[in-house]
């Protein structure tokens, strides 16, 4: 009876549910709609392909045009002017004129045209000034080759198209909304897209990017030719001022000052940032301070202003034009074959007029010649009627006229009749024939044109180029970006909580266990005792299972953390040990460790950063007649496999308990890093040049042509500067050579030195603007050669080739140094160094660390070959290199002593544990000698920084 109400009530709401309709509209609305959509389209929106100007902006060209007399006319009065021809108000027209004078390319302005960096809007259009630029004039406008038709009202012409003869659309690029249809074109560099013109026109092929007048970083990868479905990413230019400042000096296409910082403050305000407070110092170039707390990492901020703000923006272009009076989906590239093929045309028109208009003078100059020469203008003399006139001057004019282009014409003959009696007398022959042949010179340099058209538009091409080109030069810098993980950038503002007995974790059970500071953007990995594994994201409060035993943030492609495990398979099965990375989730899901059967339950559990192996004692129950009852396992000996496999079984007893007995170190060899100079970010995926191997403590070393020197800890969100010269693995005792110029002295200097303060950016050249760095070298003996300027009178002095461990010994980093020469130096340049093996500094941890079927190789190889090569690198001459490179030897069997220490440790604790175990011998021979050593991507910490070792 129940279900048959519930099926009553479901039918009555189905009924209720309103019914889809289709109504048919008539009338009006049947053609009007389309008609409003197609006009807004066409003569609206969309600019049009043969000038690149939208119509509002074509009419105030035009009336510009009208009113030019050199001189600057009010915005207000061309507004007014451009009215008689667009049909809209006067608002929209002048924010239309604002936009052109903006991009400063056709109009130049005068008072305050508003600031496209900070967002500033323009005066009102009474206070405000423009006139046709120099090249408005020089490239839009020749009312001969224009096609006119009637405004609005039908009172005046106005063009159709101007004859734009530049690719005027891709250098302003374009913008607009319509009913169903939008556009978003690009800007382009106006050199960049005149040797693309040229290009074209000789049959090469070209490539054009989008360059902005806000500057910035772009990334083009992804452009698709200005198509739809391409993208542009472009970034602020983002520096280091101090150690607790970050400088903004350019700006992201489409943004302002204004919208930027707000966007920055409200990640702060959310948390993603920590910010102490920004300035705004924008004027006539962008500059905009942000402060940061103590203890934030510059690197990172950088990093999580372009995640979380405004400071990186995508855009998305669509190029779409007027074409025939209809839209037209088209790339960048073809745009500027169409408007080069476009203007070549302009061109030809344009020197077709010019020929017939230099033929038609040459016409009549030389009528006018013959007519005077031959004195014809006395037959008219006894003629009474006009028609006598006209045949008595055509009967004198044939027997001269047989050389001329063409017939003569009555409208000729009318025009000969009109030359006065005082242009008659003062007639000069001479004058007269220097007129005709100059005309017959500017008649075949038309038809040479004419004839090699292609050339003249590449000339044409030029001196645009040359006149207009000056001050134009690219302003976006174009880079391929790294991607920026938010999750390893994002300042971690919450605190996480949790409930272990009863199985919750999230940042609202503030009564229970903190367990670390996190982000709401962040993973959490939980693990129970009951084998069960699951990611969640951070919230309030979630239920994750009861007896958690371990918590903490996920990091995805994380192969170093590595999870040590120990558990019994069902109520009562054998006991299994495994090893294994969590690399990647389907977050929410529950995942089980173990083998699946009921009852099973972990006997020990440790997660390590850094892939460390710990030896634990397994203690039994006794049952039976079981003899060995306790015995040590480590975690060494266990192959890392994934989270799905099964394990190595431990025992098929009964586990008492197992206990930690030793801490172990990391079984995961060194981490190799590279630098990928097209990103210019570090990377251990293998991309760019490889750098060096290093483990915790190793330092890079970064040395910029402005003279500073810094060592920081390899971070893959580090930044580097664009004048970076030298970045290389940082070895503490390997000196530093340089040569500089002193601006104070005026002298050339050679300075030797270490970096005795880590983490410190300090400078190895005087403050003075006229200093410059000339050549530095890591290398442990550079050679440098001097070539000099030749004098006048003097011979020129031979090039000066010096090595610098012998002309100058180790000082500080503060030191002047010791003077090069007095002479005036021409060049310097670096020269290939002495050969010199430099003695490998091998830590003592590094040791300690290495497998052991390999401890006793590595001995033999140190005590082998590691000292007679220091002993082949040790320079006779030198005391001081002698004295180091004895030090490093003794220090190399203080390493190998312990080495062999540890060896003979390990070897007799093994012997033990065999002697102990003999029922676990196949298992340990199952994963004898099997390490697996992971190059994958550095582990990040709660803190965004890496672990190494």
């Amino acid at each position: 009876m129940i279900e048959e109400n519930d099926d009553l009530v479901n039918e009555q709401n189905e009924n209720l549910e309103p019914q889809e309709t289709i109504t048919r509209v008539t009338g009006m609305y049947k053609e009007w709609f389309l008609d409003y959509a197609s006009y807004v389209i066409l003569e609206r929106a969309v600019p049009a392909i043969e000038d690149g100007f939208k119509p509002v902006q074509r009419r105030i060209m035009h009336s510009m045009k009208d009113l030019d007399d050199g001189r600057y006319n009010k915005v207000a009065n061309i507004v007014g002017h451009t009215m008689q021809y667009h049909p809209h108000g006067d608002a929209s027209i002048a924010d239309a004129m604002v936009q052109i004078g903006q991009k400063d390319l056709l109009i130049d302005t005068q008072g305050n045209w508003g600031n496209i960096l900070t967002g500033d809007r323009a005066a009102a259009s009474r206070y405000i000034e423009a006139r046709i630029s120099k090249f408005g004039l020089d490239v839009v406008y020749n009312p001969k080759i224009t096609e006119w038709q009637a405004s609005y009202d039908g009172r005046r012409k106005e063009p159709v198209n101007l004859p734009v003869m530049f690719p005027l659309l891709l250098a302003q690029g374009g913008e607009g909304i319509a009913v169903g249809l939008s556009t978003k074109i690009l800007p382009h560099n106006f050199i960049e897209l005149i040797d693309a013109s040229i290009k074209h026109l000789q049959g090469k092929r070209f490539t054009i990017l989008p360059d902005f007048p806000t500057a910035g970083i772009a990334d083009i990868t992804n452009y698709n030719d200005g198509l739809r479905g391409g993208k542009v990413r472009v970034r602020a230019k983002i520096s280091q001022y101090d150690k607790n400042t970050l400088v903004i000096t350019e700006i992201p296409y489409g943004t302002n000052t204004s919208s930027l910082i707000d966007s920055i403050l409200k990640a702060n305000d959310k948390g993603k940032i920590k910010i102490k407070k920004i300035e705004d110092n924008t004027a006539a170039e962008v500059e905009i301070l942000v402060h940061l707390p103590g203890g934030i990492s510059p690197d990172k901020t950088i990093d999580a202003l372009y995640a979380f703000t405004n400071c990186e923006i995508s855009i998305s272009p669509l190029g779409c034009v007027i074409e025939n009076n209809k839209p037209y989906f088209v790339g960048v590239t073809e745009m500027l074959r169409r408007s080069t093929d476009n203007t070549v045309q302009l061109l030809k028109q344009e020197l077709e007029i010019k020929l017939g208009e230099f033929q038609e003078q040459w016409h009549f100059a030389s009528l006018e010649r013959i007519f005077i020469e031959n004195r014809i203008y006395r037959d008219i003399e006894e003629e009474e009627t006009w028609d006598g006139v006209i045949q008595a001057i055509d009967k004198g004019l044939q027997p001269h006229i047989k050389h001329l282009k063409r017939e003569v014409t009555v409208d000729d003959i009318t025009r000969l009749t009109e030359i006065r009696i005082k242009r008659i007398s003062k007639f000069d022959i001479d004058k007269a024939q220097q007129k005709i042949d100059a005309l017959e010179a500017e008649i075949a340099e038309i038809k040479h044109h004419l004839a090699n058209l292609i050339d003249y538009a590449i000339a044409y091409f030029t001196r645009l180029k040359k006149d207009y080109g000056e001050g134009r030069e690219r302003k976006t810098e174009i880079r391929v970006f790294d991607d920026v993980d938010a999750t390893k950038v994002v300042i971690r503002n919450t605190k996480l909580y949790v409930n272990r007995e009863e199985g919750f974790i999230g940042t609202s059970l503030r009564r229970d266990e903190y367990v670390c500071d996190c982000s709401d953007i962040d993973d959490i990995i939980v693990f129970t005792k009951s084998g069960k594994m699951m990611v969640t994201k951070v919230d309030s409060k979630t239920f994750i299972g009861k007896d958690i035993i371990h918590v903490a943030i996920f990091k995805k492609k994380d192969k170093r953390t590595i999870y040590n495990l120990i558990y019994r398979d069902g109520k009562s099965g054998p006991s299994y040990v495994k090893r294994f990375a969590v690399t990647s989730m389907t977050r929410d899901r529950e995942y089980d460790l173990t083998n699946g059967n009921k009852g099973s339950q972990l006997w020990y559990f440790s997660a390590n950063p850094n892939g460390e192996a710990e030896v634990v004692t397994i203690l039994l129950r006794q049952v039976g007649s079981i003899k060995k009852l306790k015995w040590d396992l480590d975690f060494s000996d266990v192959l890392i496999k994934g989270r799905a496999s099964k394990g190595n079984i431990v025992t098929k007893y009964a586990i008492k308990r197992v206990e930690l007995k030793e801490k172990g170190v990391s079984t995961l060899k060194p981490r190799k890093i590279w630098f990928d100079d097209t990103v210019q970010r570090l990377n251990v995926d293998g991309r760019g040049e490889l750098i060096g191997e290093f483990r915790g403590e190793d330092r890079l070393l970064v040395i910029t042509q402005s003279g500073t020197v810094k060592t920081i800890l390899p971070e893959i969100t580090a930044h580097f500067d664009e004048d970076m010269i030298v970045l290389e693995k940082w070895l503490p005792k390997k000196p530093i050579s340089a040569i500089y110029y002193d601006g104070d002295k005026e002298r050339y200097y050679v300075k030797r030195f270490v970096i005795e303060t880590e983490g410190k950016e300090e400078s190895f050249i005087s403050d003075h603007a006229k200093s410059q760095l000339e050549i530095v070298s890591t290398d442990w003996k550079p050679m440098a050669e001097v070539e000099f300027t030749k004098e006048r009178g003097k011979d020129r002095k031979d090039n000066l080739v010096v090595n610098l461990e012998e002309f100058i010994a180790i000082k500080g980093i503060t030191a002047l140094g010791n003077q090069l020469t007095k002479d005036k130096v021409k060049q310097i340049s670096l020269l290939d160094p002495l050969p010199y093996e430099a003695p490998e500094e091998t830590p003592a941890d590094e040791m300690e660390v290495v497998e052991e079927e390999n401890v006793s190789q590595e001995v033999t190889k140190t005590t082998k070959e590691e000292t007679p090569a220091k002993k082949e690198a040790k320079p006779v001459e030198d005391k001081k290199v002698e004295a180091k490179t004895e030090e490093a030897k003794n220090e190399t069997k203080k390493v190998v002593k312990k080495a062999a220490k540890e060896e003979t440790k390990k070897t007799e604790g093994k012997e033990a544990k065999e002697k102990a175990s003999k029922p676990e011998t196949s298992a340990k021979k199952e994963v004898e000698n099997k390490k697996e050593d992971d190059d994958s991507d550095f582990p990040i910490d709660d803190e965004g920084q890496i672990t190494l070792f």
